[in-house]
Formats: C-alpha cells, structure tokens, sequence
C-alpha cells in the first residue's frame, strides 16, 4: 500500500517527511515522500539553512511520477507544512492526479500554520488556502486547537463551542477530523485530550500531560490516523491506537532526554505499546 506524502524535510532530526516516512514504513506502508522544503534542521531552533521548493519543482516532480503510471497504486494522500503559498496549487494538482487514477484515494490534510502560545508560523495566504481551498477537498483533517479555530473560526473553549467548530467544518468536507491536542474547560490539569469525530459520532482520548512540546509529534500523528483510517474505518480503533502509540513515543523521548523525537529507539515501543488508552464516546 502507497502513500504520496507531501510535506517538509530536515537533514537533522525528525519533523515532515524525516518523521513520518520512517513510522508510516515501520508500519509496512510504502512511502513517496516529496519535500516541500529542505533544512538543516527544524524551524524550532535559533536558526537554520536551506530552502523552500519551488513550485515548478514540485509540479516537475509530480509529472514524472505521472509518467511512471504508478498513481493508481497509490491509496493515500498526505500532506503537511507548505512553506510557501504557491505550494498549496501543487498540493491541489497532486491530489487531482492521484484521485484520476483511483478515485479511492484519501486526502489526509495536516492544516500546519502554528500553535497556541506561538501563533501563526506560515504567511496568511497559507492559513487562507486550508480554510478556503483544502477544507473542501479534504477527507481527513488533523488540526491542533489553534488551527481548529482559525479554520472554524470558532473559539473553542469547551465541549459545546468543539461540537459546533467541529459540525461546521465536517459540513464543509472532510469525514473524518483528529483534533491532536487540546485542553477545554473540563480537561484536568495534569491531561491533555485528544477528539477524534465524524458527522454522527465524538471520541475523546484523555492522555496524561507530558512536560514536552516536541517538533514533529503533530506530523507523526497524522501519519498515525491516516494508516489506522486505511486499516479500519471504527474511530474509537483509529484514536485509541494513535494517542497509545504516540504517547508511547514521548515516554522514550523523556526517558532518553532527547531534543528530538527518538523515532528509532522507540519504534518497537511505538508498536507495541504498554499502556493502551481507552476512548470515551462524547
């Protein structure tokens, strides 16, 4: 099974395309990773080198896997940081190409544009293209809370005003949304939720609060959904799985003190983790 992941790149550490090709292979799928940009390292550090794709590259790269006639063994489409405006037509085009040569094709859309606490990290023609122009398309979102909001443009605060940001954009397109973090009204301090929905049904997954803000574990939990939604079609399976396996994965990264996602140290843990999450259907 193959997956075209549309997405940015490090040469050092493990965010975009260097994070979920190695779990989405580690998982058995086959991954075509096509990198909206190439840095040194991830943009969370004091500085860094490289640079954005230019969309003719993009396209050109795109034409010559045309080429190759392989898009109707692709089952997946996922797609992440941009980087640049003029990226979000390539994304469009590239999903368009993969969905004429197998309409069963699933768009899984990771709406990157920033964070609560940090704001927007993209230009606001980025912010723009999810809301006005990839929410309609999509089949699956996996906003955090800050970029739930700005697509919604719902202030979330509770479980009314998630139920209401969540029906609105369901109405607009996708079948299936992950909200990877969020802390509402009733969240413990000491936890932090995870809502996985569909047009008729609400999962939570209450995890425990971890004290990390680690680069990457957004992009991984796409990858996560999408290959647990390819597996089986039942929420509660997709989220539960998914917090587990994540979680499982930070625990390794506090334990080893590590800057960076520690992917190949914890995948055997990330497979098989020891402490199972359950959700609960809101």
């Amino acid at each position: 099974m193959s997956i075209l992941s549309i997405q940015s790149h490090v040469v050092y550490g493990h965010v975009g395309n260097a994070a979920v090709s190695f779990v989405l292979q580690r998982m058995g799928m086959d991954v075509w990773p096509l990198n909206t940009v190439q840095f040194s390292n991830h943009t969370g550090y004091a500085d860094w080198e490289g640079r954005v794709t230019p969309p003719d590259e993009v396209q050109a790269l795109l034409q010559g896997l045309s080429r190759r006639a392989i898009f109707p063994q692709c089952k997946a489409v996922l797609t992440g940081y941009l980087g640049s405006p003029a990226l979000g037509d390539a994304v469009l085009d590239a999903v368009s190409m993969v969905k004429a040569a197998n309409k069963e094709v699933i768009w899984c859309c990771d709406p990157v544009m920033g964070d609560q606490g940090r704001g927007f990290f993209v230009a606001p023609a980025i912010a723009d293209f999810f809301k006005k122009r990839a929410l309609p398309l999509a089949d699956i979102l996996t906003p955090n809370l800050f970029e739930l909001e700005q697509i919604s443009d719902v202030r979330v605060s509770d479980l009314d005003s998630l139920r209401l940001a969540l029906r609105l954009l369901h109405s607009k397109g996708p079948r299936l949304i992950c909200l990877t973090s969020a802390r509402l009204a009733d969240t413990p301090e000491q936890a932090i939720d995870m809502v996985l929905s569909t047009p008729t049904e609400i999962w939570r997954l209450r995890l425990p609060k971890l004290p990390l803000s680690p680069n990457g574990a957004g992009d991984v939990t796409a990858s996560l959904v999408l290959f647990h939604f390819l597996r089986t079609l039942q929420p509660q399976h997709i989220l539960e799985r998914t917090g587990s396996m994540v979680f499982a994965l930070l625990m390794v990264m506090m334990r080893l003190k590590t800057d960076e996602l520690p992917l190949v140290a914890a995948q055997d843990e990330m497979m098989a983790p020891e402490r199972l999450f359950v959700a609960e259907r809101l």
